[in-house]
This record gives C-alpha cells, sequence and structure tokens, in this order.
C-alpha cells in the first residue's frame, strides 16, 4: 500500500466510541483558553562514557535513594525525573560532535534523500536511495544514519561524518526502526508483514520474528528503565505494549475511537504519561504504560502526526498535518499551551530539533517542502523545496548519549 496517497483528506470524519464527554471537554477548553549498535550489553554499555552515570549514580546514593535498575546493559539515566536530560543544546556526545550539521529528508515518491544545509536552509546534495525510503534513523551508537527503504526491501546507510552513501541491506519491509536501550538489537516495524523483527544492531541479522495480529505497526517508544515499548498499529488503531528482554508483545488494546489512525508514541521526560499522535481522531491519546489502561483523547488539530520534545524537556511539539499547524504541550502542566499556524498553510509530518533547540524541522508530507519553524515563537523561518512524499526527516547530529531509534529519539 502507498502511504503516501492512501489516506485522502476528503476521508469522511469518524465517530467517537466510548470516550467519556466530560475528559473531551476538559481538554477541548484547555485548547481554548491556550489560544489553540549490536554488541552485548556489557560492551554496549562501554561504548557510553560512564562518568555521568557513575555521578548520577552517587548523587542518588548521598540522598538515599537507590537506583532503578533496568534492562541489563542499558546506560543508567543520567536523571531519573528527566528522560531527556541527556538532550540539553549543544550537548554532543563525542562521537558526533564533529559531524557535520545536516537535515536529512528521505522523499518516498522520489526514492531520493535530499540533504539541507540548516545554515543557509538549501538543499546540497539529493542522494539516490531504494524504493520509497519513509525513515532516516540514526542508529544506536549513533555513528550510522540508517535509510528505510520500506517497498525496496533494504536499509540503506549514510555516513554522517562524511554525509555519504555506504552500504544497502536486505532487511525485509523495514518501515520503521528502533533500537533497545542496552543497543543489543534494532527493532523492525515490518509493517505490511504484521512483524516486529529483532535484529542484530550491527550486522542486521535476523534474530527473533514476533509476528502480530494488529495492522500496520509503525511508531514506538520506550519506559524509562527500558523493559518494555509501547507500539502503534496505524491501520487496525491499536496499541501494543511490548516485553524488551523477552522480545514478545505482553498487552494489546483497541483506541477508543472509531476509524482511528495512531501515528508517533513519545514518552514524557518525566517517564510517566504516553502520547500516542492520532490523525483521524485529531489528537494525542493520553495514556498510562505502566498500567497499560483505555487512553483518553487530547484535542490538538487536525492531523495529529509527529511528536517532538523540547531541549528543555519542558515542551511537546504537535505537528497537525492536516491543517498545517503546531500544538505546543506544557508537559508538567498536560496542557495545550499554544498553536502554531503555518503561513501558507501546510502538510507538517515528522522531523526533528535542532541541536542548539532554536529550531523545530518538519516534512511537508504532501507539499514536497521541508519546514524551519523557530521554537521561541513558532514563525516559519524557511520553507525548502524538496522531491516527492517527503516523510521522516532526521536533524543530524542531535545532542544524547545514544538513539532509540525513528527520525531520533535521544537519552
Amino acid at each position: 500500500m502507498n502511504r503516501f496517497s492512501s489516506f485522502p483528506s476528503s476521508l469522511r470524519r469518524p465517530r467517537l466510541r466510548g470516550v467519556h464527554r466530560a475528559v473531551l471537554f476538559a481538554a477541548a477548553c484547555a485548547l481554548l483558553a491556550s489560544g489553540c549498535g549490536g554488541d552485548s550489553g556489557t560492551e554496549a554499555a562501554d561504548r557510553v562514557p560512564h562518568k555521568d552515570g557513575q555521578q548520577q549514580q552517587r548523587q542518588q546514593q548521598q540522598r538515599g535513594a537507590a537506583p532503578a535498575a533496568g534492562l541489563p546493559g542499558m546506560p543508567p539515566l543520567l536523571d531519573p525525573h528527566d528522560l531527556y536530560a541527556a538532550d540539553r543544546p549543544n550537548k554532543l556526545s563525542p562521537v558526533v560532535k564533529d559531524f557535520p550539521s545536516r537535515v536529512y529528508v528521505p522523499n518516498t515518491e522520489s526514492d531520493t534523500v535530499s540533504v539541507i544545509d540548516p545554515k543557509t536552509y538549501k538543499v546540497i546534495e539529493t542522494i539516490p536511495v531504494g524504493n520509497q525510503p519513509q525513515h532516516v534513523v540514526p542508529s544506536w551508537d549513533m555513528k550510522t544514519l540508517w535509510v528505510n527503504n520500506d517497498r525496496g526491501h533494504t536499509l540503506t546507510a549514510i555516513d554522517p561524518a562524511t554525509g555519504k552513501k555506504g552500504r544497502t541491506v536486505d532487511v525485509h519491509d523495514p518501515y520503521n526502526l528502533y533500537f533497545t536501550p542496552d543497543g543489543k538489537y534494532a527493532v523492525v516495524m515490518a509493517s505490511m508483514d504484521r512483524e516486529l523483527v529483532f535484529r542484530d544492531a550491527q550486522t542486521m541479522k535476523r534474530k527473533k520474528t514476533e509476528p502480530v495480529s494488529c495492522k500496520g505497526v509503525n511508531h514506538a517508544d520506550f519506559s524509562p528503565d527500558g523493559k518494555y515499548f509501547i507500539v502503534s498499529c496505524e491501520f487496525s488503531g491499536e496499541l501494543l505494549k511490548v516485553d524488551t528482554a523477552r522480545m514478545k508483545v505482553i498487552g494489546q488494546q483497541k483506541l477508543p475511537f472509531e476509524g482511528a489512525m495512531p501515528q508517533d508514541v513519545k514518552i514524557s521526560s518525566d517517564g510517566k504519561t504516553w502520547y500516542i499522535a492520532d490523525m483521524m481522531a485529531d489528537g494525542v491519546w493520553v495514556l498510562d504504560g505502566d498500567r497499560f489502561t483505555e487512553p483518553w483523547l487530547m484535542p490538538t488539530g487536525k492531523g495529529a502526526h509527529g511528536l517532538y520534545v523540547s531541549r528543555d524537556s519542558k515542551s511537546m511539539y504537535i505537528s497537525n498535518r492536516g491543517e498545517g499547524s503546531i500544538s505546543v504541550l506544557d508537559l508538567p502542566s498536560r496542557k495545550l499551551v499554544k498553536k502554531w499556524e503555518l503561513p501558507e498553510g501546510g502538510s507538517p509530518d515528522m522531523g526533528g530539533v535542532s541541536a542548539d533547540g532554536n529550531v523545530l524541522w518538519l516534512s511537508g508530507r504532501y507539499d514536497s517542502e521541508v519546514y524551519a519553524i523557530d521554537t521561541r515563537d513558532g514563525h516559519q523561518i524557511a520553507k525548502i523545496r524538496v522531491g516527492a512524499g517527503p516523510h521522516g526527516l532526521a536533524v543530524y547530529p542531535q545532542p544524547g548519549r545514544y538513539s532509540l531509534g525513528h527520525t531520533g529519539i535521544f537519552r
């Protein structure tokens, strides 16, 4: 199925099912008020600087708090109360600090990757890749960018140190790609195959296949301890809960909305709340991942799609693809506080935040363009023409110690 053209804007809006009116009313009021790598676990941990983690453990012990046990081999959190503490402005790992700053845009319908220089806001190179590239994904060790050629059934490596295309690896149905927090496995979201495929993070050799009964697995994020992750199923309107170590689905639920189409998944900075964008419900689902109970819907805008956390961990940017806007969610209060409208409309989809935190980059999925948005006041800095069907672009490098995948989830 061609994801670029399968869901025209003329689709009839589905009806809500089973969502409490009081909850939706409160959420709507809030909106209106606001102005709406593949090594062993030990080797993986060794590749990440230990000083920060050891210092954090000593501080916890001095405060009388024992560090929380995480997935074996996962680098300890810098701050157990802030999952994104390693993502502060320009806090680049020694691994990536000398990489040139670029924006890599996979053009799904052109079978290319456009490379943008963020200083000039111009395309400086076009790289041919496989059929239907969907996302550009930083590897766990942050040394490689993987282009997911979904219908070409390959991954194309790009060296972010040089910007040059590298090897091509045969991987069936790689719609999206994630990495377990211990750095051992890549998790391929095989959307049409209805599988979660766990592969060696370096060689991409298949290690285990977990069949799923839902349709269209596409996006995910991991719990603070790395022991489970939440997956969205686009075409059947469902969520999965997956045990990371067992590589097994341990929970599944249908979203309480007729015609739901969940997209991006992102956990809050305090690690307590999950947000799932839904392009047909026009908002984000708010979920308790530990309990995995029924979520409630927070309306944001038509075609809610991508979710990105600010460099200070206080805000989440929500792209509303169907109306050309970005909603800003205040994470501590869990309230929508702003909405930025693109001056000429558009179809803001997936992307990322610049290393300094001042620019939000988003692909314009149906308009062959990319938007650069100032995160300080929401104005559009630039609009850049790219190939057809631009999708999961990656801003690189970004702060953080390791990547969990997608267009850049760093911790």
